[in-house]
């Protein structure tokens, strides 16, 4: 998401104006940038992935849909995270910083799965060993004879035979690492120094708009227990 979709959405240039006239302004520009941004396209990112690392784009999105059901905020029972379901220790060994990311998760899960494929050259066992573990697939000299990793080598093989729908925005099932269950939208460093740009301009104009005799910190108060409730 840009921030400049807030600027043209609210900024004006700051003029005296009556009390209350801010009521709305900025918070709700903001609010309504964050919602049209719809969160990062997985479709696009799942194609980048799947070229970069050489694995069949059908069967990354087949992984993802048994992993997670494309969850961006999705954490296992083992502590597996994100859309791929990367743990811990894989993410970072994979260059991942934030598992809850969904490009970065979804890269880092083609990465991983496109290395598995190489080793193998099956997917059948490539996908045993996402599921179990590249230790398991070797000591059992293949598929491991695990209830789990068998259907779940099945599972994936039969969505990436048909087609897989991808939703358009990351998805969320409230279930967030911090458990806030927010939106996964990503700002660049120039969107958070625009954002502080518009943030100052919109206390300037909101200055000019306190009534006279009004306490500055009530008026503080009030103004943004207004614009964020």
């Amino acid at each position: 998401m840009k921030i400049e979709a807030v600027a043209s959405a609210q900024y004006q240039a700051p003029q005296p104006a009556k009390a209350g006239a801010a009521a709305g302004g900025f918070a709700a520009a903001l609010k309504s940038a964050v919602s049209q941004s719809g969160g990062q396209n997985l479709d696009n990112i799942f194609q980048r992935a799947a070229d970069a690392y050489g694995v069949p784009e059908n069967l990354l999105k087949a992984v993802a849909k048994a992993e997670s059901g494309f969850q961006a905020d999705a954490v296992s029972s083992c502590g597996a995270q994100g859309i791929m379901q990367l743990m811990p220790s894989t993410a970072k060994s994979l260059g991942v910083s934030n598992a809850f990311d969904p490009e970065q998760n979804i890269m880092g899960g083609a990465k991983h799965l496109g290395s598995l494929l190489g080793k193998y050259g099956d997917p059948k066992l490539a996908l045993a060993a996402y599921n179990a573990g590249s230790g398991n697939v070797e000591k059992y000299g293949g598929i491991p004879p695990f209830r789990e990793t068998q259907n779940y080598v099945k599972k994936v093989l039969s969505y990436a035979g048909g087609d897989v729908s991808v939703p358009v925005a990351a998805g969320e099932s409230g279930a967030a690492a911090g458990g806030f269950g927010t939106k996964s939208v990503s700002f660049t460093p120039e969107d958070y120094s625009r954002f502080l740009q518009l943030f100052a301009q919109e206390l300037l104009q909101r200055s000019l708009s306190l009534p006279n005799g009004e306490d500055e910190q009530q008026a503080e108060q009030n103004y943004f227990l207004t614009q964020f409730s």
